[in-house]
């Protein structure tokens, strides 16, 4: 799971991040752009369009599922409206506030669960075996 995760949170963190977009985006000069958050979100490392299939892969809850499915609507509605698919098209579409919004909730459930876990693991009483506790 945490080799497709590893790509997808920080895609979540840059569609709910507007300065990032205008910053990054739209510099030619560099590697990321809207046709990566595309390949990463709908191609390679989950499927906006069908989320459930990466539930135990790339996001870890319901929630997360439902809001990623929800990020897949609102990023092909603003792809609709993009029809030369130039990132300043998408950055600039009716849809792309709600973009920014759902995944913005998005980037939140999924940085809290990451969180969690990582407290969990780091926490010696949760792996302490069933009924003992570490000294």
């Amino acid at each position: 799971m945490a080799n497709h995760r590893v790509h997808v949170v920080p895609v979540v963190l840059a569609l709910a991040n507007p300065p990032w977009q205008r910053d990054v985006w739209l510099d030619p000069s560099r590697f990321e752009n809207v046709d990566h958050v595309f390949h990463t979100l709908f191609d390679d490392f989950c499927d906006a369009d069908e989320p459930e299939r990466y539930l135990g892969v790339s996001l870890r809850t319901e929630e997360e599922v439902t809001l990623m499915r929800a990020l897949g609507v609102a990023l092909n509605a603003a792809a609709a409206e993009a029809p030369h698919d130039t990132d300043a098209e998408h950055l600039q579409a009716a849809a792309w506030p709600e973009v920014v919004a759902i995944a913005g909730r998005l980037a939140r459930v999924m940085v809290s669960n990451d969180l969690s876990e990582l407290a969990e693991l780091c926490d010696p009483e949760s792996r302490a075996p069933a009924g003992r506790s570490r000294p």
